[in-house]
């Protein structure tokens, strides 16, 4: 296809070629990978800048996104691509071969750097999914860190920055500038930005924001920092939210709020379920208020059916039209499974090419959909416009990006619905809420520093 990039794409595409560092926040659907390409290619073959560039992706993107792109656009067919997942021979082979890209999915990112024994000899990065090294602790961000200043150009890709606040900038940046904006350390930046908040004697458990710290950090990154949202560019359709209500039974609820009290519940068969701690009981509370629990052996306790009730209401309300159902555990799975099976619904897992196709063609009344393993690259708008959360998830990046998954370019409804099936004086009220604070934090950030076009 011959490539006509709108206003602001090209806008795009002349930042990342002007600007050495790059923080680049993309909306869904605004056309990051295509953008990105572009300017590799006038940078490969028109400036000569650089000469090999590695793109570090979710697996998925890496293994099919950045190819099918190349594919598609007439100004890209002389790009080389090598795509370096898979076991270590074939990774091995792929980065030995003669081409301009090299794809690598993050998680071998640290291999590359420290077991491949090949030299990290490229003079531009892109980070496809900057949100992937908000974690100054973990071994990719660290791994990146020794061969960071042998690049010359990086670029940080993400449309979800500071999905968790914003402390996850501090190693988002210092991945791209090596910490000249928001400095080297992290007690550096939380002492010039932040106060502690919840503390139990010297732990602090949480952070909050010092009087005009929010502005502060926006003016620090701004210079390397363009951000879009997809409502400002492009003919979206609309997107509702609506939350349908359960309520547990009485004894439902007591046992419910019996565990948030005690951390404890004794059952039957020494079947005791218990909490270590705070994130230990809100797994527990998130999974009662979904129906069902692991046990301290790891079998199920049936709680409700209240949301698979639900469900099958709603699947019926919908006569036919697809459905994209969001679970988190694997017993709401199992139960979910069961429920269509029993009511003689076609429905399938989304989690090979052939599932996902059978979706976009419409011939799935009823898909299921894991965030963790949709949350970036899948095109799934052709096959619905309908998705229920059946439980919710605390990482606002993955629900925004599940989403985005139908509320997209490309999508051909006027309207996509977004439904939570939410249990009353449950967690999954306070898990919404959390959700919405930081979607409004993330919000002003892009804000913060959004293009300036006129378009």
């Amino acid at each position: 296809m011959q490539y006509n990039p709108h206003s602001y794409q090209q806008y795009a595409i002349e930042y990342i070629k002007t600007h050495p560092i790059a923080a680049v926040l993309l909306d869904m659907g605004l056309g990051k990978t295509s953008i990105t390409l572009t300017a590799i290619v006038d940078l490969l073959f028109d400036y000569f800048e650089i000469h090999k560039v590695l793109v570090v992706a979710p697996l998925r993107v890496a293994r099919n996104t950045w190819s099918a792109e190349i594919a598609k656009w007439e100004h890209l067919q002389d790009l080389k691509y090598s795509i370096a997942v898979g076991t270590e021979a074939d990774r091995l082979i792929a980065l030995k071969a003669k081409a301009d890209i090299y794809i690598i999915n993050r998680e071998n990112l640290q291999w590359l750097i420290e077991k491949s024994n090949l030299p990290f000899d490229y003079d531009m990065v892109v980070i496809d999914e900057l949100s992937s090294f908000k974690n100054w602790q973990s071994k990719r961000f660290r791994a990146f860190m020794k061969v960071r200043p042998k690049i010359k150009r990086v670029v940080g890709l993400t449309g979800t920055p500071s999905s968790n606040g914003l402390m996850d900038l501090f190693a988002e940046f210092r991945v791209l500038d090596m910490g000249l904006r928001l400095g080297r350390f992290i007690t550096q930046f939380r002492n010039n930005y932040f106060k502690p908040d919840r503390m139990n004697g010297q732990i602090v458990y949480s952070y909050k924001l010092l009087p005009g710290a929010e502005q502060r950090i926006y003016d620090k990154i701004s210079d390397i920092t363009i951000s879009m949202k997809s409502t400002d560019y492009l003919q979206m359709p609309e997107l509702i939210n609506s939350n349908y209500l359960v309520y547990l039974d009485p004894e439902e609820q007591d046992l419910y709020d019996d565990m948030k009290r005690d951390l404890m519940l004794p059952f039957n068969n020494d079947d005791d379920i218990t909490a270590a701690n705070a994130a230990a009981l809100s797994g527990k509370l998130c999974q009662m208020a979904n129906g069902a629990v692991y046990s301290d052996k790891d079998k199920i306790v049936y709680i409700h059916d209240k949301k698979l009730d639900a469900l099958e209401d709603i699947i019926e309300a919908a006569n036919g039209k697809p459905i994209l159902v969001a679970y988190w555990f694997r017993h709401d799975l199992e139960r979910i499974t069961e429920r269509l099976n029993k009511l003689k619904v076609e429905f399938t897992q989304l989690n090979t090419d052939k599932s996902i196709q059978k979706w976009n063609a419409g011939k799935l009344p009823v898909a299921l959909i894991h965030p963790a393993s949709a949350g970036h690259g899948l095109n799934l708008q052709s096959g619905g416009s309908t998705i229920v959360w059946f439980g919710m998830t605390w990482s606002l990046e993955l629900y925004q990006q599940t989403i985005a998954r139908l509320w997209r370019q490309g999508q051909t409804e006027n309207t996509v619905v977004v439904q939570h099936i939410v249990a009353k004086g449950t967690i999954d009220e306070t898990i919404l809420k959390a959700l919405s604070e930081k979607n409004n934090t993330q919000f002003a950030l892009i804000d913060a520093v959004k293009a300036n076009l006129q378009i």
